[in-house]
């Protein structure tokens, strides 16, 4: 049962993401039917007060050792140049080796991985700093498409506010739905979010190192609305359409249907933000044959329909 919640603090503090946990698992709200959490925040020495910037510091009651027992020591974010302190390091592998669980909000995976605890292990952390994580532990499976994941007795989430997504996946295995959504209810937010990191990422058209491929792209770009086949393409660049398949994957890193999809999708997500044309006349802006194509390519690449976006990000008032 998740009774006792530790939270390991160290350098500059992230304080979004502490607060994120200290209000999930922090505050008193047996009130409102939901379990009395032993909270311990804790750091090599509490007798220091840790930064948060702005002027403003951080004083916690607890040592490393007294957290070392807890049922979830949770990892906010913070550095990711491995500076971190060893008796962190010894006090999460502890926490799981007495067989409890390590929560991690953005970057705090690289504190989980540095105590060696991603490897061969699915996790995620912030989109921005998926590549890093990948490169400094190479057996970590990351996967920033995900809000969160649970492999084995690590939970990994991704930026900030997927912090609030965790938690509250943690509370309802361990108590139940109708406690997470009681907590749920009183943060004002919803107990559970579909999709993934990927609806908040957009993707900027790589660079070129061949002039002739640069100029096709800004071309695409511009005639995004025009049925293109690959053959087209071929032909504007003087190739065999075989040639020119192969030359594109060197040049982009994707094949060309795939990146004419890509920035079909990218151009739609900005439509569905800053207007309120209706989806069929985006997919027609942004050169789908129709909604329902829309629909499929843009739940594939975003992970949400479209209206479901347009309805979290959009500038103006949407229409359905």
């Amino acid at each position: 049962m998740l009774t006792t919640v530790g939270v390991l603090l160290h350098g500059n503090v992230a304080l979004f993401e502490f607060g994120v946990i200290h209000e999930v698992f922090g505050l008193d709200r047996t009130d409102d039917g939901v379990p009395a959490f032993d909270f311990r925040v804790a750091s090599p020495d509490p007798s220091v007060p840790l930064r948060v910037g702005n002027g403003v510091s951080l004083q916690v009651s607890h040592t490393l050792d007294e957290c070392r027992d807890v049922d979830l020591v949770a990892i906010p974010g913070g550095k990711v140049d491995g500076d971190y302190p060893a008796e962190i390091l010894d006090t999460v592998r502890a926490v799981v080796d007495n067989g409890g669980r390590v929560l991690t909000v953005c970057s705090g995976a690289f504190v989980a991985g540095a105590a060696g605890l991603l490897d061969d292990r699915r996790c995620t952390t912030h989109w921005r700093y998926g590549d890093e994580l990948s490169r400094q532990f190479p057996k970590a499976k990351v996967d920033t498409d995900v809000l969160f994941v649970d492999d084995g007795p690590i939970t990994t989430s991704a930026g900030t506010a997927a912090g609030i997504d965790a938690s509250l996946h943690l509370v309802r295995e361990a108590w139940g739905p109708g406690v997470a959504n009681r907590i749920a209810r009183r943060m004002v937010v919803s107990p559970h979010r579909d999709g993934g990191q990927r609806q908040f990422v957009d993707a900027p058209m790589p660079s070129c190192s061949d002039e002739g491929f640069g100029a096709l792209l800004s071309w695409l770009l511009e005639h995004l609305d025009s049925d293109i086949s690959v053959d087209d393409m071929a032909e504007r660049m003087n190739m065999s359409g075989r040639t020119f398949a192969r030359r594109f994957v060197d040049e982009v890193g994707v094949s060309p249907r795939r990146w004419l999809t890509e920035q079909r999708v990218l151009a739609a997500k900005n439509l569905l933000e800053s207007t309120d044309a209706p989806v069929e006349e985006v997919a027609r802006l942004v050169g789908f044959t129709s909604a329902t194509l829309l629909r499929h390519h843009f739940a594939a690449s975003v992970g949400v329909s479209p209206l479901v976006y347009r309805r979290r990000f959009a500038k103006s008032a949407a229409v359905s």
